[in-house]
């Protein structure tokens, strides 16, 4: 569905551009953009290799497992479905630690994962287990500690602070985070709709 919007958007844009005569616009405006989209990623690449660096040297220190036993017990009632020594949750708190600091590309391959692994504990092959909605809800939800992502693309667009959003960040995403939990909890226990 996402591809036939963008694809009914380019062409209204070509159409429009066609009609009024200003056909060059569309090809200078998709040149601008693939540059500009280019020397964003380069300027992105230091700080996503610096805190994947980070992320990796974490893991295997055993900062990551050392989270991972002091979250346990969140982990263990937020997931009650889950046996708490399953490598499940392993990866669903790596993933929560990837997206807490802001690093929305180091967290997918930890998410996929855990995804993977909850698959093996669903009953139900057709249709998501309740733990795998509500790893769905924190992870699209997380509180964010350290926006690297945001202030790295705010750095490369050479902002004045670009480190300004830490402090909103942290309030909206811990906002998020808390209406994303109590929504799955109403879901599981008291929603009219859940599965009896």
């Amino acid at each position: 569905m996402l591809n036939v919007i963008w694809l009914l958007l380019l062409a209204t844009g070509i159409v429009v551009a066609a009609l009024n005569g200003n056909i060059e616009v569309v090809t200078e405006a998709a040149l601008g953009a693939a540059k500009g989209a280019v020397e964003v990623c380069f300027d992105l690449v230091g700080v996503m290799a610096l805190w994947l660096g980070i992320m990796k040297i974490a893991e295997k220190g055993g900062l990551v497992q050392s989270l991972a036993r002091l979250l346990r017990p969140i982990t263990v009632k937020l997931f009650p479905s889950v046996p708490s020594h399953h490598p499940a949750m392993g990866t669903i708190i790596l993933n929560l630690s990837a997206n807490m600091l802001g690093l929305g590309n180091a967290a997918t391959p930890f998410g996929m994962k855990a995804m993977q692994e909850l698959q093996e504990l669903n009953q139900e092959s057709d249709e998501a287990s309740e733990a795998m909605c509500t790893f769905l809800a924190l992870n699209t939800s997380c509180i964010t500690l350290i926006p690297a992502t945001i202030i790295a693309v705010r750095f490369s667009f050479n902002s004045a602070n670009p480190t300004e959003i830490v402090g909103a960040c942290i309030f909206s995403t811990a906002i998020s985070m808390v209406i994303a939990v109590y929504l799955d909890y109403w879901f599981r226990t008291k929603s009219r709709w859940r599965k009896k």
